[in-house]
């Protein structure tokens, strides 16, 4: 078995919060008798990631993400376990860490902001060292893929969400980095931005074998890039591994949409089939039912039987809602 690119062994991070009483009185008492309460990032977290993999590392505000991947990077240190990222201890080899890895954040810039885009490339090659052809190799490519083109010589204040996220992209990557830390990389884009950043981070992914790491709150990005995800919530995994099985897990409701010449009479018998939902609006029917224990050909005859069918439509349920089962099935 190949050694994983990412080893994380029994983590856990913990911060000091000063505990404050409400009110003037609690703001002077805080003055003279400061009281700390210990918060709990991250608690006793494991996990490996090998090379090329594409992971979504999920999970609501305050889960603990951030705290993780600032501790990959080397940002903060942990209290107790250990970290190896390409062999490296991040905290303790800060510069060369930083050197193989590539970061985009969807609400800040890397770029400089007055100066145009081509200007900071240029200064990314002399600070990462790349080699001059390597350099142009990579840009001509991500160029092409991601359309900078159009907006290369444009300073990076002119520039819309859209074109500032493609140049933040390529600027992370052209220092051919082992891994990629996307935070929210299409946030606030339109659709047809996000396809071309999605299939981009797919090729390159593909091409140059990058790992890539992403969080984000956006869960198309997550159907349509990963493989595996990783859940944590209150600091803790709640769930690592395969997309599939985890749909499969919380997620085997299927809906049929189905257009007829006419409305659809009597469906007590469909109920019989195992169908737990029947909407209807007109000749527009939605059937609801789960795909583990009724076979959706049956549902679908039994639509075809009664009416003549003019289109239909299978909609599995949504990652977001598999996500809102889960943590249900948690509290529970």
């Amino acid at each position: 078995m190949n050694k994983p690119l990412i080893s994380v062994e029994n983590v856990t991070k913990t911060f000091k919060r000063q505990r404050r009483k409400e009110g003037f009185l609690g703001a002077v008492h805080a003055l003279f008798s400061r009281q700390y309460e210990t918060i709990t990032a991250v608690d006793d977290v494991s996990f490996e990631i090998g090379r090329g993999e594409v992971l979504g590392y999920i999970g609501p505000n305050g889960a603990g993400k951030s705290t993780t991947i600032k501790m990959l990077v080397g940002i903060l240190v942990p209290n107790s376990g250990h970290i190896q990222v390409g062999g490296l201890v991040p905290h303790e080899d800060r510069i060369e860490n930083a050197a193989r890895m590539g970061v985009v954040f969807g609400q800040r810039t890397q770029l400089w902001w007055d100066i145009p885009v081509s200007e900071s490339f240029s200064l990314m090659r002399h600070m990462y060292k790349i080699p001059p052809e390597r350099f142009r190799e990579n840009l001509e490519l991500f160029s092409e893929i991601l359309g900078l083109e159009e907006f290369i010589n444009t300073p990076v204040r002119q520039l819309s969400l859209g074109q500032r996220m493609r140049s933040d992209i390529c600027a992370a990557l052209l220092h051919d980095p082992a891994i990629v830390y996307l935070d929210e990389p299409t946030i606030g884009l339109d659709v047809v931005v996000k396809e071309n950043i999605r299939d981009f981070i797919k090729e390159i992914n593909l091409k140059r074998d990058t790992t890539v790491i992403l969080t984000t709150h956006d869960m198309s990005d997550i159907e349509k890039l990963c493989t595996r995800v990783m859940v944590i919530d209150s600091g803790s995994i709640m769930y690592d591994g395969n997309l599939q099985q985890l749909k499969e897990r919380f997620g085997m409701d299927e809906t049929l949409d189905v257009e007829t010449e006419a409305p659809v009479a009597d469906p007590d018998d469909l109920y019989q089939l195992g169908v737990s939902e029947f909407q209807q609006e007109g000749s527009k029917l939605s059937i609801k039912y789960n795909k583990a224990t009724v076979n959706s050909t049956a549902v679908i005859g039994w639509v075809m039987e009664r009416r003549r069918v003019r289109d239909f439509v299978v909609r599995e349920t949504e990652i977001d809602e598999v996500i809102r089962r889960m943590y249900l099935a948690r509290s529970n």
